[in-house]
C-alpha cells in the first residue's frame, strides 16, 4: 500500500490509528501529544495512566476515543543528544513498533507525525530519513501509511524522502 505525505492536523485524519510523539510517562504535552489529548478528550489521559509509562523507542496503544481514528499509538522517540546516544535506532525502533501494534491491533492505515523534532530537537531531515526508512522496512505491502506534517518545511523534506 501506498505512503505518502500531507499537510494536515493529525487529530483530523480518518485512520485505524494515529500516532502520537509521547513522552515516556504517556503524561500528555505540548505539540502534537497535547493537541491528540485536547482532541481525544479526557478518557485518553485516563487510559494512558492505567498503562503507566513507555521506554523511549516503544509504543503502547489506547483507543481513540473522541478521534476520528479508532486507535492512538503513542510512540516515544528520543531527545537529540547530537546523534551519537543511539538516537536513531530508538526512534526507527519508536516507528517500528507503532506499525507492529497496529497490525496487533487488525488495522492497516496509520498517520504519523514527524516524531521528536519539536522539543525533543532531533534535526528534521534526519529524523525523515530514519522515518521513512523505518516505514518501508517495517510497513510491507500491506499497511497504509500517511506521514502528516504541521508545515510546508516538513512535507517537502518527506515529499522528497519518499521519492528517493
Amino acid at each position: 500500500m501506498p505512503m505518502r505525505a500531507v499537510l494536515a492536523d493529525i487529530t483530523t485524519l480518518d485512520v485505524d490509528a494515529v500516532v502520537t510523539a509521547a513522552n515516556d510517562r504517556l503524561a500528555g504535552g505540548g505539540g502534537v501529544d497535547g493537541a491528540v489529548h485536547r482532541a481525544a478528550g479526557p478518557e485518553l489521559l485516563a487510559a494512558c495512566r492505567r498503562i503507566g509509562g513507555c521506554p523511549t523507542g516503544e509504543a503502547r496503544i489506547t483507543p481513540g476515543f473522541r478521534l476520528k481514528a479508532r486507535h492512538v499509538i503513542h510512540a516515544v522517540g528520543p531527545v537529540w543528544r547530537g546523534g551519537g546516544a543511539g538516537e536513531a535506532e530508538l526512534l526507527g525502533g519508536a516507528y517500528r513498533a507503532s506499525l507492529a501494534l497496529l497490525r496487533e491491533a487488525g488495522g492497516v492505515s496509520i498517520a504519523f507525525p514527524a516524531i521528536s523534532t519539536g522539543i525533543y530537537g532531533y534535526p528534521v531531515a534526519e529524523a525523515t530519513r530514519i522515518a521513512v526508512s523505518a516505514c518501508r522496512e517495517a510497513a510491507g505491502a500491506d499497511l497504509d501509511v500517511t506521514f502528516a506534517c504541521f508545515e510546508d518545511r516538513t512535507l517537502a523534506l518527506y515529499e522528497k524522502e519518499l521519492a528517493a
